[in-house]
């Protein structure tokens, strides 16, 4: 058992399987990319396995990945023949899923186990440039119907034993996502909501978690984000890591040619 907790970390997990189209799009993900490539060496150790909060998954009640080997779920459409074909081979961790399960029942939140759901693209294109051989356990976490902010936060509380137990725990969405703004005006937006959020993530933590429990209330919020799948991972990751300080691993302002978007790291 580790005495270190590892840090928790928000990512901005890009735009479909960009790590297996490197050659056409490269360019655009450098940044993230690299960023990605660099948690190893930031955390120090290797986990005993990861937790990834996706944003490509919703129930009726918090769900769990419980197969030892998970298939795989193209969850996009209008990409290349080959990226339907990709493999990240990860083992899961079925006795970690039953373990958190219990966690969450235990805390008042009931939760599920899913042997057969497979990792998304949340999941394996944020999970691929973090560890391309693919020798750490993953096990997915859905979010909850109703996408209730202090609902999610209240789970990441839950989960924050974890940390000392050698389970990096990774909240996989976007802090912008508007498909049908991908435009100067949800360029602007972008901007907007990401400088909120930024000076969010650098607000004492009381009043952090205050103000994303109201992000709503944010400047261009609903134009970054009409439907807040993508933002909730956030709300898990820092209720695993409340009391710590937030930084930004990497800033990626250029996404889809000038999306601002933004990914943090906790403790």
């Amino acid at each position: 058992m580790s005495t270190q907790a590892l840090p928790t970390y928000f990512l901005s997990h890009g735009g479909g399987p960009w790590p297996f189209m490197m050659e056409q799009v490269g360019h655009l993900y450098a940044k993230l990319d690299a960023s990605l490539r660099d948690i190893p060496r930031q955390i120090g150790v290797t986990p005993k396995a990861v937790l990834v909060v996706t944003a490509h998954w919703e129930g009726p009640d918090f769900t769990l990945s419980s197969s030892a080997r998970p298939p795989m779920l193209y969850d996009y459409g209008g990409f290349p023949a080959h990226t339907y074909e990709v493999k990240y081979s990860a083992p899961g961790e079925p006795a970690l899923a039953a373990r958190i399960k219990q966690m969450l029942d235990a805390g008042g939140h009931p939760a599920r186990l899913d042997d057969q759901r497979g990792f998304d693209h949340g999941t394996f294109s944020a999970m691929y440039p973090v560890y391309p051989n693919a020798d750490v356990p993953i096990v997915q976490l859905s979010l909850k119907h109703g996408l209730d902010p202090k609902t999610h936060l209240e789970v990441g509380r839950l989960l924050a034993p974890l940390r000392k137990e050698g389970v990096l725990i990774v909240g996989s969405g976007l802090s912008y996502h508007n498909l049908r703004a991908f435009n100067a005006q949800g360029a602007a937006a972008s901007h907007q909501f990401d400088n909120w959020l930024r000076a969010a993530m650098a607000l004492p933590p009381a009043q952090r978690t205050a103000a994303l429990m109201e992000w709503d209330k944010a400047p261009a919020a609903r134009m970054a984000h009409p439907r807040e799948e993508h933002l909730l991972p956030l709300m898990v990751v820092l209720g695993a890591a409340e009391d710590e300080v937030a930084s930004v691993p990497y800033h990626e302002d250029a996404f889809m040619g000038a999306m601002a978007v933004s990914s943090f790291r906790f403790g």
